[in-house]
């Protein structure tokens, strides 16, 4: 269902109301999966050439069509909502990603949850580490694809900056190398990029999602940036005894 033109003021926040920002992608279509499962009312963000990927979904979402990074489509998206889960898509070259993390916090109501999803290469503190061939292939993958202005990988990690310095309840979600399969249960998460945990590099995607939905409800992630793992991996049971779980 498409929502109709109406003044976000009047709304008041809901505890059932959850708003994706990029739901027609594959991740955002796992998380408004996950969000109806559990009884909440979904609101979702995608362009409007996306909204057909969203048919199957009937009348139990309603889509805002609109940029995600538009500030105006973004106020009117999040208002009564109770959580926020923003794919933090980095298309083009235009900050895309960071305007549209900027946007969200902005206009949320205050105390939502806001939950963010990016990949491992954001670095959220100095226990962080990465191998030499991870770092090559960020440089490689970050250059060819800002040379075609297709993708600025570093603009999420401009996303991740402006998330951290806030004083939201914000949680980024640090994503391996994602494949597609059934759901293998909650991946398993840790502090710092180069955990022996996360060595196996790799989550269904729709455990990601799953992650992600957990952690609205899961106030020990406030303001932490969980890097998961796929909790049937092959480091995850190697390392179960320091596993952490949501």
């Amino acid at each position: 269902m498409i929502a109709p033109e109406t003044s976000s003021s009047a709304v008041e926040p809901s505890r059932q109301r959850v708003c994706i920002v990029g739901i027609s992608g594959k991740l955002g279509q796992y998380l408004a999966a996950h969000a109806l499962e559990r009884g909440y009312e979904v609101v979702g963000v995608c362009r409007p050439q996306s909204v057909v990927k969203l048919e199957h979904f009937g009348d139990r979402i309603t889509v805002i069509p609109g940029d995600t990074s538009d500030r105006t489509v973004i106020e009117r998206a999040v208002a009564g909502c109770a959580a926020v889960l923003t794919v933090l898509a980095p298309w083009g070259v235009r900050d895309y990603s960071s305007r549209t993390a900027q946007a969200v916090m902005d206009f949320a109501p205050t105390g939502a949850r806001l939950i963010f999803s990016c990949g491992w290469h954001v670095r959220a503190s100095a226990a962080d580490h990465y191998s030499r061939r991870f770092l090559a292939t960020v440089a490689v993958a970050s250059w060819l694809a800002k040379a075609v202005r297709a993708v600025d990988i570093a603009d999420q990690t401009r996303a991740a900056e402006r998330i951290f310095a806030s004083d939201t309840r914000w949680t980024l979600v640090r994503g391996s190398d994602l494949e597609e399969g059934e759901s293998e249960g909650l991946p398993v998460w840790s502090s710092a990029v180069g955990s022996p945990i996360l060595e196996s590099n790799l989550t269904r995607r729709t455990d990601f999602a799953l992650f992600m939905v957990e952690a609205i409800t899961n106030d020990a992630l406030i303001r932490q940036a969980p890097a998961i793992v796929g909790c049937r991996s092959e480091s995850a049971v190697a390392h179960a005894s320091s596993a952490r779980a949501v």
